[in-house]
């Protein structure tokens, strides 16, 4: 099962608010979700981003993949730039080790 951190669309007629959610990766914008992460407001000056930034790095490390609005929202709320940098130490260790066998 492949997943995706997606944005949902909520809000009525011109007044769009958005969830942050795991879904699956084929199924549709406002289908069913396996878990919220947050929300994402676009009409307030500055946008509301809204995320719970353990249970976004735990999907990030599981492998879920964000869309790419998802991740300009996660570079806006500092979350990616964590995970990036972990993951880049851990894979440099990794290669490091491997070379030394």
């Amino acid at each position: 099962m492949a997943t995706k951190i997606k944005l949902t669309r909520m809000g009525m007629k011109k007044q769009p608010t958005y969830r942050v959610v795991i879904q699956e990766e084929r199924s549709k914008r406002d289908g069913k979700y396996i878990e919220n992460l947050g929300l994402y407001d676009p009409r307030q000056n500055p946008p509301l981003v809204q995320l719970q930034a353990d249970r976004v790095n735990y999907w990030l490390g599981v492998g879920a993949t964000p869309t790419d609005s998802v991740g300009r929202l996660l570079k806006m709320a500092g979350i990616t730039d964590k995970y990036y940098k972990q993951r880049k130490q851990t894979k440099s260790a990794e290669t490091a080790e491997a070379k030394a066998e």
